[in-house]
């Protein structure tokens, strides 16, 4: 399923700035960044669930993160326009 996952962190305070890249550090590990505190996720149930437990750990009270389910077949659910093209994660692959 894709999952798009928002967050605002308070980033007034060093702890805040912290979490901030503690939060973005741990969506990179499950997608991709699509806009500076956006990013489109591509997991299966568990992955979800890991993923959501990990980033509300890490929330503060003064913080707030959405998570939008797009589904297994979204591609008529997304449009996009403009620069950075946002990759397939079913159909593209990446070279190491």
């Amino acid at each position: 399923m894709l999952v798009l996952v928002t967050y605002d962190v308070n980033t007034e305070s060093a702890s805040g700035k912290r979490r901030l890249r503690k939060i973005a550090k741990e969506c990179v590990n499950y997608g991709q960044r699509v806009q500076f505190s956006v990013f489109e996720c591509s997991v299966d149930a568990a992955q979800f669930r890991m993923l959501k437990g990990k980033l509300l750990q890490l929330m503060d009270d003064e913080d707030s993160i959405r998570f939008y389910n797009l589904g297994d077949h979204p591609q008529s659910r997304i449009e996009q326009y403009g620069k950075k093209k946002s990759y397939d994660a079913e159909t593209d692959y990446l070279s190491v």
